[in-house]
């Protein structure tokens, strides 16, 4: 399950929706508008393997990494965004869930920073 966070724009997510990428957005379809950053990791490990899409960099932090879902932080303008989600659902090392789950993910246009659960240090991707 993709989920996207409240700060990705409502044109962002019907983007990927008319691509036909399957999202759920935080306050239209789970959860409730305002949320509280704290409250979202417990939500996400209610769900099955979900990949949460925020452009927060708080969520960008090692100690976040659990294998039952994965956090992507979009470090880019966020009209961009459709964009870059799509690119990360189809790069090879993250083009599962189950490539995906355990990480935690910042992604720019010059390429992606990976940390795994019990990683010592993030793995640096360049863009398929």
């Amino acid at each position: 399950m993709n989920v996207l966070d409240e700060d990705i724009p409502k044109g962002q997510r019907l983007l990927l929706e008319s691509w036909r990428v399957r999202v759920r957005q935080i306050g239209v379809h789970i959860g409730h508008r305002g949320m509280a950053d704290e409250a979202i990791p417990s939500m996400l490990l209610r769900l099955r393997r979900p990949t949460f899409f925020t452009r927060d960099e708080g969520f960008y932090d090692r100690l976040l990494c659990h294998p039952g879902y994965s956090l992507v932080y979009l470090d880019v303008n966020k009209y961009e965004a459709a964009v870059f989600i799509r690119r990360v659902l189809g790069q090879r090392d993250l083009n599962t869930q189950a490539k995906r789950m355990g990480t935690v993910v910042r992604v720019s246009a010059a390429g992606l920073w990976v940390w795994r659960v019990h990683a010592s240090r993030a793995a640096r991707l360049m863009w398929d």
